[in-house]
């Protein structure tokens, strides 16, 4: 289950890139979440988060920035930004392909 709020370092690193958080909560990974989803991206979920067919599962070995320093929670947020970035990277170049198929 997710914590009942975000990590004040957190939410402090992300305004930092433009992102405001400060009204935001963690939210469980529901059933209706992952059947509308493409892509499902977990860190550390385990078995206790629900797999469907034809979903493409990426779990994502992170640190836990709950209580790390700002500098540490930093180097997670760049890590998450950049393996973003990828995965946009590979949907495109994917639907590109679909695209060029059909």
């Amino acid at each position: 289950m997710p914590a009942s709020e975000l990590d004040p370092t957190v939410v402090t690193a992300m305004s930092e890139m433009g992102l405001d958080l400060a009204n935001v909560y963690p939210k469980p990974l529901t059933d209706d979440v992952v059947r509308a989803s493409d892509v499902v991206i977990t860190m550390g979920c385990g078995d206790s988060c629900p797999i469907y067919p034809g979903k493409r599962y990426e779990d994502w070995d992170l640190t836990d920035p709950a209580g790390e320093s700002l500098e540490t929670v930093r180097v997670i947020r760049d890590e998450i930004h950049e393996r973003i970035k990828s995965l946009v990277g590979s949907l495109l170049a994917a639907q590109q392909k679909e695209d060029t198929n059909a």
